[in-house]
């Protein structure tokens, strides 16, 4: 098994221009905004994490984001160019938390299907079932995978699409100490090739852990964006203080 990777020890260079910019993205039930005005930035190579408390807006923001669901309002520029919710598919892909697709098919059916959707060459999609321990329920039914299993199971559909910015709502859930590590691993070495990973993430010592940016929501506002040391300098926390520490601080 190749060594852990972590936040601190892959390279930045990877890290670049913007991919996409948001600005305003705001989305309103009735008299209620769960999202309001949410302006950021995703670049190029970058881990960026999107943390906030339970009911801050954080699935809204994907499913706005990735035009699963219609933003009342905001903007998604790519290479200057406004995106409709039916461009983004060709530039983002968003991997739903706790869905199970097709629960009556195989595990390998499934990521078998996905690949040749997407025409995945077979080395990659050897490396993907690899890498997250799959082999062993290829021919297992989904509907039978405990909940870390499908976890894994949609990890995988998310890293055999190829748009360069991949989505992942609770990339965590589900999964215990050894197996969140693992994944880490992988989010990172995939990072370090070159693919742009967005992050939903409520464990803020994972959140620390893997991410290079961080985005905080709270009551549906974007409140800080930036790196570990730059919300830490912005939220007058002393110096080392931890993720949880300079979240609080903040909202």
């Amino acid at each position: 098994m190749n060594p852990q990777v972590s936040a601190s020890n892959v390279a930045k260079s990877v890290t670049g221009h913007s991919l996409i910019d948001v600005s305003g993205l705001s989305k309103r039930y009735g008299e209620l905004w769960a999202l309001q005005d949410a302006s950021f930035s995703v670049r190029a190579g970058e881990v960026l994490g999107l943390i906030g408390p339970n009911g801050s807006g954080k699935t809204t923001l994907f499913e706005c984001l990735a035009g699963v669901v219609p933003a009342t309002a905001g903007r998604v520029v790519a290479k200057g160019r406004e995106l409709s919710p039916s461009e983004r598919k060709e530039t983002l892909f968003y991997v739903p938390d706790a869905i199970r697709p097709w629960p009556d098919q195989t595990v390998g059916w499934v990521l078998r299907f996905i690949a040749g959707l997407h025409g995945t060459d077979a080395a990659k999609w050897t490396d993907v079932v690899h890498s997250l321990d799959l082999d062993e329920f290829l021919d297992s039914r989904t509907s039978s995978l405990s909940k870390g299993e499908n976890k894994r199971v949609l990890l995988a559909l998310g890293l055999l699409s190829p748009q360069p910015i991949l989505l992942l709502d609770e990339p965590f859930d589900g999964l215990d100490l050894r197996q969140t590590r693992d994944v880490i691993r992988v989010l990172r070495e995939h990072a370090a090739r070159g693919r742009t990973l967005f992050l939903s993430i409520h464990q803020l010592t994972d959140a620390a852990r893997v991410c290079d940016r961080l985005i905080l929501l709270s009551g549906g506002e974007l409140v800080a964006e930036g790196a570990l040391d730059e919300l830490r300098e912005r939220s007058g926390a002393a110096p080392g203080s931890g993720l949880e520490e300079v979240f609080l601080a903040l909202i």
